[in-house]
């Protein structure tokens, strides 16, 4: 199982890191360039509110499908019929909340008809995961790979269309960057809904109602899951587009910070993926743990931390890098949201595991707790540090649901603490911050600095053995590995 997690993680991030990136940083980066910050950020504030809502599209059916798909694949084409049908009947529901909320927030007209794309957007991607979590599920992790990065290639594809071939100033509507993302999107869908029916070899659209009944009654505590760690990772800019006078500003600059963070964040995103089907079975028939969250725990840890000490340290730099206005404001927020990265990709290896494990009403408390915690710092530091009190509240929130998560886990599987490696990660992370200080005196070049620090964290990481390098060697040559 470790040889299948390392080899389709190595394909997983490669497309990923080909594709992502460049529409991060180079399409939508340029559109949030071109336009007015007033209105990136409502733009911004609407994409967060159209998130808030969207469990309801899926009320935890994909996480619950990848599981069951991955221990019973001979449900395939049962669980797809009951749940089609019924996913739209769950649209129905998600659009009149989200309108509702929205009418609710005093929002006009203007801003319900882009929330009305947004929200289209948000079925179509929720339909888009839900049928791949049958690939995941079926442990075709290759397929799997190649339609992840579907959509945002073809997004890159319309957009570059839309610039008409001029990516330094380039003269486009918000409303068709929206646009664009709604035909990439239903492409998708018809593409991976395809591949699906070729495993299913049987479709028949019905809604069964006892099946949906059958099938809310296990997914809704992965519903009330998501719904509050939703809450807590997207209501912040909502929040300082409601609170404040210049809230559109706010929002704009902490889309600046986040946009950083959230490209990080991608690769927590395809570690839970491929590690939720993977820690089901190896639950299911009872095989040893402890190799696999190590491993993918070092894998994910290592690149975050040095990518958030480096963004600390040279948090200006990057900003004036990347965008035109509000630099320092952005940086500020910066420097913080990265070392959430750091709690939210920890997360995705032990919330993965206790999700694995079904243990949902433990990670729903953590959750509801969090959610709470993170509003009422929220109405705290906003009025006074405005979006820099936004991202404190994260880091806070973040860092604490991941400690518990990490003693939840050691309780309930029972792994014995590694000091040693405990002991490295600590020495490792005070080595960086002693390099990226000694390295911000002595080399002047931005580059030069960014290439000296991560060459040599990597050496760093070799040299103390915080990944076993020929241990992975072992296992991708080792099939029973």
């Amino acid at each position: 199982m470790q040889r299948k997690f390392i080899t389709n993680l190595a394909l997983l991030l490669f497309l990923n890191f080909l594709i992502k990136p460049f529409w991060l940083f180079g399409i939508d980066r340029t559109v949030q360039n071109s336009v007015l910050a007033e209105d990136y950020g409502i733009y911004f504030t609407l994409f967060n509110f159209s998130m808030l809502f969207n469990i309801l599209l899926d009320v935890g059916i994909t996480n619950f499908n990848n599981k069951n798909i991955a221990q019973h694949k001979q449900l395939l084409t049962k669980y797809l019929t009951g749940i089609v049908a019924f996913k739209f009947v769950l649209a129905g529901v998600y659009f009149i909340i989200t309108f509702v909320a929205g009418y609710i927030s005093g929002y006009d007209s203007q801003r319900f008809y882009m929330l009305l794309f947004l929200a289209i957007n948000q079925f179509l991607i929720s339909f888009v995961q839900y049928l791949r979590s049958n690939i995941a599920g079926l442990q075709l992790f290759a397929l799997d790979s190649l339609l992840s990065v579907l959509d945002k290639s073809l997004l890159i594809i319309f957009c570059l269309i839309l610039f008409k071939g001029n990516l330094v100033d380039p003269e486009i509507e918000l409303m068709h960057f929206v646009y664009a993302q709604t035909l990439a999107y239903s492409i998708t869908l018809v593409v991976v809904f395809g591949a699906v029916l070729s495993k299913s070899k049987q479709f028949k659209l019905k809604l069964n109602r006892p099946f949906s009944i059958m099938i809310l009654k296990q997914t809704y505590p992965y519903a009330l899951l998501v719904l509050t760690m939703t809450f807590y990772y997207r209501v912040d800019a909502i929040m300082l587009d409601m609170m404040l006078d210049d809230g559109e500003i706010q929002a704009a600059i902490y889309a600046q910070a986040y946009r950083l963070m959230d490209a990080s964040n991608q690769i927590g995103v395809l570690f839970a993926a491929l590690l939720l089907p993977m820690f089901a079975n190896m639950i299911k028939y009872n095989k040893k743990l402890d190799d696999l969250v190590k491993l993918s725990f070092s894998l994910i840890f290592l690149p975050a931390i040095v990518v958030a000490i480096f963004s600390f340290s040279f948090s200006n730099e990057i900003m004036e890098l990347m965008y035109n206005s509000n630099i320092k404001d952005s940086a500020r927020v910066l420097s913080m949201l990265m070392f959430c990265f750091v709690a939210i990709a920890s997360t995705y290896i032990f919330g993965t595991l206790l999700t694995a494990n079904g243990s949902l009403k433990t990670l729903n408390k953590l959750a509801i707790g969090g959610m709470l915690l993170n509003l009422v710092l929220n109405f705290i530091l906003i009025p006074q540090f405005k979006a820099e009190g936004s991202a404190i509240a994260s880091l806070v929130t973040q860092t604490l649901i991941v400690v518990a998560q990490v003693f939840i886990v050691k309780k309930v599987f029972n792994f014995k603490v590694n000091y040693k490696f405990i002991g490295s990660i600590i020495l490792y992370v005070i080595m960086l911050i002693v390099l990226v200080y000694g390295i911000e005196i002595y080399v002047s070049s931005f580059l030069i600095q960014l290439i000296t620090f991560v060459l040599a964290s990597i050496i760093l990481a070799l040299l103390m053995r915080i990944v076993n390098f020929k241990k992975m060697a072992q296992i991708l040559v080792d099939r029973e590995i």
